[in-house]
């Protein structure tokens, strides 16, 4: 008698299985799988204290982006961190360096909305439905979260969108904020640079939240500029662009990269005094 093979034999199973199986359990959810429909986080961010922040940014004050991108190849992340060299900066302080940036991530996601344009409304309506949409919709619930050394990170995507713009970047400055660091755009560009606030992002942009993004979550994992971004990672940015560098391995790679600074700085000065050139603050 000639035996079944091996694909035959499995849909015999496969036919014996529906069988025995009740009709009413096919399709139901195991234990377990309701929670995973609800949707779950797989990574979990740990939280830090201020102290803890403060401590670590102290390891990294004055370093570059440069000095820190050697850091992490000492610390075998060579190809970690580094964002798209798209983000850069919206603008550039030559001679006191105040467009840098040194600080702790706080991560916000923003989603392109499924939901439909509004079409054209009298201006009460049209009011009243931006109000609903910024509060309901495409709120800033990581505001609380912002304190002394915190650079908000964004991840966004699609339209043509301003999420950050002169007024509400100025508020995430008063809470301690030192910085804002986008995948997408902002608008207010102009009144930006006037403000002397770090902003590094893609592109200006020009249109507002309703009607076109969502929040998504808060002080999760992102993307940003191609690269991961956990929350209470340490942002560090200049005119090279900018350096996430994971909060585990934060010490190792400020400590190398305090030495490549130092040296890179000793070594200026006595070209400097070669060349008859005044010391600036990039020697100091």
């Amino acid at each position: 008698m000639k035996l079944f093979g091996y694909e035959q034999r499995g849909a015999v199973a496969a036919v014996l299985w529906l069988l025995v199986v009740p009709l009413s359990a096919l399709g139901q959810d195991k234990p377990g799988e309701v929670e995973l429909r609800a949707g779950k986080h797989f990574i979990v961010p740990k939280v830090y204290s201020l102290e803890e922040d403060k401590a670590i940014l102290k390891l990294f004050d004055g370093l570059r982006v440069a000095d820190v991108s050697d850091g992490m190849d000492k610390a075998g992340l060579q190809e970690t961190g580094r964002m798209d060299p798209e983000i850069q900066p919206l603008w550039k302080d030559t001679k006191g360096f105040r467009h840098r940036i040194v600080g702790i991530a706080v991560t916000a996601r923003y989603v392109p909305t499924q939901e439909p344009a509004l079409g054209p409304r009298e201006t009460r309506e049209f009011d009243q439905w931006v109000g609903k949409w910024y509060s309901e919709k495409s709120s800033e619930p990581f505001v609380p979260l912002l304190r002394e050394g915190s650079v908000l990170v964004v991840e966004e995507h699609g339209k043509d969108v301003g999420s950050i713009g002169s007024n509400n970047i100025l508020s995430w400055k008063r809470r301690g904020c030192v910085g804002v660091v986008s995948s997408a755009t902002a608008r207010d560009t102009d009144e930006i640079i006037t403000e002397g606030i770090p902003l590094y992002f893609k592109r200006p942009g020009r249109g507002i939240r309703p009607g076109r993004n969502e929040i998504e979550s808060v002080n999760m994992p992102i993307i940003c500029g191609g690269v991961l971004v956990m929350p209470g990672d340490v942002i560090v940015a200049d005119g090279d662009g900018v350096v996430v560098v994971p909060r585990a391995k934060a010490a190792e790679v400020a400590a190398y990269a305090r030495g490549i600074l130092e040296q890179d700085k000793a070594a200026r000065r006595k070209l400097y005094d070669q060349l008859g050139l005044p010391a600036d603050k990039s020697v100091e």
